[in-house]
């Protein structure tokens, strides 16, 4: 400041002594781990943005302390210190945005850390989660976290499942009632019987996803890494040009300033935050709605996607057969269900439990029959109220030589052309009825569909089904193009082609046959009632009726795209113009340490923004919109009786 001159000026070199000692311990402490950093990466070869800070600083301090010697009038001791403590300060508010992402994955990444208290013979002891198995006993106070999935076996209370489900209501759980892993009890004790190993519970498995993709680099991460690697030497490079070039015409510790602010300023440390901030901020939110995210790459990919492909059966579709027509000739649907129950009761087909439970639905009684048999590849018979009844298609019928009216020949023909399953029903030695079958389209499904596209998505339908059932399916979801009877080696070579006309393609589906092109696929997605295979070999795992979350995921990840790209863009942007600025000695060192600094900060503001995401709202589904008879079509068997001329149909 000029205040050591004229008589004072011979303690000019106490002071600068005194500076010295007052630099050295700040140097060990705030460098240190900047030192510590350079080393270890320089023993793997690599060249950080630690080393523009320790040879930037240490040129600083080494000079000011030759200059000491020396009993120069210029030392830069405040220079090296303010320069560490201004980068000190930028890492500790990068660290505050990163604990904050990291506190809403903590409970999911708590699952096989935690313990339990398991009841063995009246005695409580507190065992490792890793260590529960199926059949223990464990207890849960209120403001415990629920280790294990099973069943109440005694207590009442209200859970919390949110973190798993993203079901922000509470739940009543009594004896009975099934409770999850990863939720919380809230206001009663409860004693629940394990139904599995604590390590294969769905938090537990959410745990080790999330975990191992953190552990993992997107690819745009890894071009930032190499950009990083490359520009680092450069910047070295650039540095020691610039020392040179201005102490031409300044004096040296002048030109050694300049070229300190250059390796300052173009310090990569918000280029390194850039992707993975973002990245583990979209993969916690996914998890907390019960998404388990495999790769980090997955979200920025799902991002770029323009067409997703589905499954058909169990992915659009509940999986399973159900009733959904019952056509009679001069008698009743209760009488025909109750006839027909009596025998497929008895039956482990899936046709058969679908009439057995359509039946039970509408409150029918089965008619009790004797004699039951199963005809291979035709259906069943047997005998009741002394007279023969059969169900089966109309091989059976023929072979039995009961004839078929012609109405409903007609009809059966009708449906087995739009894709249904047919079912005779006779008695007495006639034929009375005909029963159709599906596997009706999940509720959500169109709802779903009609989202993606408003997002600018297209659809396909890949299913290994017949073409008249897969287009039926697929024209009632709102699927335009369809591709039928594919074994799944015919599915990967139809993705193929898909992704060369459309880029990028995602795959949605849960069956065995699923897995490989769900591995071929840019973006593997599983439903939560997905094989074990499916589930493995996909990249993105739904929860268990989660198809209705797949347009919020797709925001999700553009969003979190969206927020890569923009922290790039000002972290690269930045650095070049506060470079040229630092070059021709426009920006003092510790202008450019405090500007660096508010550049990382700005990369996790602007990365901590996709907290404000909204939570994903279910869509409305046609049953939602069309009322009663709609509900009734899907919660029942979705029959009702219509009169006609001669035929009684739904």
């Amino acid at each position: 400041s000029g205040a050591f001159t004229g008589v004072d000026a011979g303690v000019l070199p106490w002071i600068h002594l005194l500076l010295w000692i007052f630099a050295t311990p700040a140097m060990v402490i705030l460098g240190g781990p900047y030192l510590r950093e350079m080393w270890l990466n320089g023993i793997q070869g690599r060249v950080t943005s630690s080393a523009l800070i320790v040879l930037g600083v240490a040129a600083a301090y080494l000079y000011s302390a030759f200059a000491v010697f020396e009993g120069s009038t210029h030392v830069y001791f405040d220079t090296a210190v303010m320069v560490l403590m201004l980068f000190t300060v930028g890492r500790y508010l990068e660290a505050v945005g990163r604990a904050r992402a990291a506190r809403d994955l903590e409970p999911l990444l708590a699952a096989e850390s935690e313990s339990a208290t398991v009841v063995d013979g009246g005695v409580e002891i507190r065992r490792p989660v890793r260590e529960v198995t199926a059949g223990m006993l464990v207890r849960v106070r209120p403001g415990e976290r629920i280790m294990v999935d099973g069943v109440v076996v005694e207590g009442e209370s209200n859970t919390d499942e949110a973190v798993i489900t993203g079901e922000s209501r509470q739940v009543t759980k009594g004896a009975g009632s099934k409770v999850i892993a990863g939720s919380f009890n809230i206001d009663g004790p409860l004693l629940i019987q394990s139904s599995g190993d604590g390590t294969a519970t769905r938090w537990a498995r959410i745990c080790r996803s999330v975990r191992e993709a953190l552990g993992r680099r997107s690819p745009t991460q890894r071009l930032a890494d190499r950009v990083v690697g490359v520009s680092v030497p450069l910047v070295l490079a650039l540095g020691a040009l610039t020392i040179v070039y201005w102490a031409q015409s300044l004096p040296f510790d002048r030109a050694l300033l300049i070229g300190l602010s250059v390796l300052v300023v173009a310090c990569p440390c918000a280029v390194g935050l850039a992707a993975p901030m973002a990245t583990s901020l979209g993969i916690g939110r996914l998890a907390r709605h019960g998404c388990l995210v495999r790769d980090p790459g997955v979200l920025e990919t799902l991002a770029r996607v323009r067409l997703l492909a589905f499954d058909k059966t169990g992915t659009l579709t509940a999986g399973k057969a159900r009733l959904v027509g019952v056509d009679c000739e001069e008698v009743g649907i209760d009488e025909v269900l109750a006839r027909a129950a009596g025998l497929e009761r008895l039956s482990e087909h899936g046709l058969a439990r679908a009439i057995a439970a359509a039946a039970a639905q509408r409150g029918i009684t089965p008619l009790v029959t004797r004699d039951v048999r199963t005809v291979p590849g035709r259906g069943i018979r047997g005998s009741a109220e002394g007279r023969p009844v059969a169900a089966g298609n109309g091989r059976l019928m023929n072979d039995l030589g009961w004839p078929l009216p012609p109405s409903l020949v007609e009809r059966a023909r009708s449906l087995e052309a739009s894709g249904h399953s047919v079912v005779y029903v006779g008695w007495g030695e006639q034929v009375h009825a005909v029963l159709s079958l599906d596997d009706s389209p999940l509720p959500e499904a169109q709802a779903a569909i009609a989202a993606l596209r408003e997002r600018g998505l297209d659809a396909t339908l890949l299913t290994g089904d017949l073409a008249p059932a897969a287009e039926r399916i697929a024209a009632l979801v709102g699927i335009k193009d369809v591709q039928a009877g594919l074994s799944p080696e015919a599915k990967r070579l139809a993705l193929d082609r898909l992704r060369h006309d459309h880029g990028s393609v995602a795959m949605v589906g849960d069956g065995l046959n699923d897995g490989p092109v769900l591995a071929a696929a840019d973006v593997g997605i599983a439903v939560g009632s997905a094989t074990d295979l499916a589930r493995e070999t996909a990249a993105l795992v739904l929860p268990a009726d989660g198809l209705w979350m797949l347009p919020w995921i797709v925001d999700v990840a553009r969003a979190v795209r969206r927020t890569i790209l923009t922290n790039l863009m000002w972290a690269f942007g930045y650095n070049l113009v506060a470079l040229t600025f630092a070059a021709f000695g426009l920006l003092q060192p510790i202008l450019a340490a405090a500007v660096m600094a508010g550049s990382s900060i700005l990369v996790v503001v602007n990365s901590l923004r996709l907290e404000r995401l909204p939570d994903p709202v279910p869509a409305l589904i046609p049953e939602q919109r069309s009322g009663t008879k709609a509900e009734r079509t899907h919660n029942g068997a979705g029959i009702s009786a219509m009169a006609g001329p001669a035929v009684e149909r739904s």
